[in-house]
């Protein structure tokens, strides 16, 4: 994924940055591409913006690993319309949620020029029988992913519109800085429809929160540009505590 600074590099441990969603799943979503690749083949997927690595009803056969750019996963509520069930970024894994089943539960979408790395699943399994390291690796990186998924739905199901902006972009923020770029500084490759309908609220209603985060001087926004100004106004407005831990 482009930024437009690489100004600081930073981990999740003492970020002011990391979101609650991260702190309660205990451990980055990252995971090791090159542990990875020494013990999996992989087939390198290339996507523009727009075009899907899988759709929801195939076939279930591989886990992908994200290697450049973003996705977003798309799910259909039970009146039929879109909705956002996430985004990952590289280093994320897509299609974990759908391991056990016979097929994909959801779609899963480039948000720019993108790639993602094919891990078959039964390479993946006979991969993690002779590599107990990667099994580990692999168990920790899932079950982090899992625990900050559900950390995000509980918090949407309880915090006010803005709560929610101001955390998902401190959540945005931690990802970036735990890829190296910068977390002041950066663009936000999903729509407002998509961040909307991620956050359960109306497409209005978060440019709305974003305008207001805005004239609080706690973040600059331009369109898809967003410059972090005051991170602890905009922990004490996700409900987060500005003390370092």
């Amino acid at each position: 994924m482009t930024v437009l600074a690489t100004d600081i590099r930073t981990t999740r441990v003492g970020n002011p940055y990391a979101s609650m969603a991260q702190a309660a799943s205990g451990n980055d979503l990252g995971i090791d591409i090159e542990a990875i690749r020494k013990h999996v083949q992989v087939q390198r997927c290339k996507h523009v913006a727009g075009q899907s690595i899988y759709h929801a009803g195939q076939p279930f056969h591989a886990v992908y690993l994200v290697h450049a750019g973003s996705y977003k996963i798309c799910e259909l509520a039970d009146d039929g319309r879109e909705r956002i069930s996430g985004f990952r970024m590289r280093g994320e894994l897509v299609g974990v949620e759908s391991i056990g089943l016979k097929a994909y539960a959801s779609d899963v979408v480039a948000l720019e020029s993108s790639e993602a790395w094919e891990l078959p699943y039964p390479a993946v399994l006979r991969a993690c029988l002779h590599v107990p390291e990667l099994q580990s690796h692999l168990t920790s990186a899932l079950a982090a992913e899992i625990r900050c998924d559900r950390s995000w739905m509980l918090m949407l199901g309880t915090l006010a519109a803005e709560r929610r902006v101001a955390a998902f972009l401190l959540d945005v923020a931690a990802r970036y800085a735990r890829l190296g770029y910068s977390a002041k500084h950066f663009i936000l490759r999903m729509s407002r429809i998509d961040m909307a309908s991620f956050l359960a609220l109306k497409h209005e209603t978060v440019s709305r929160a974003l305008s207001h985060l805005h004239d609080l001087s706690y973040i600059d926004v331009q369109r898809r540009e967003v410059r972090v100004l005051d991170v602890d106004g905009l922990r004490s407005m996700a409900g987060m505590s500005t003390a370092l831990n």
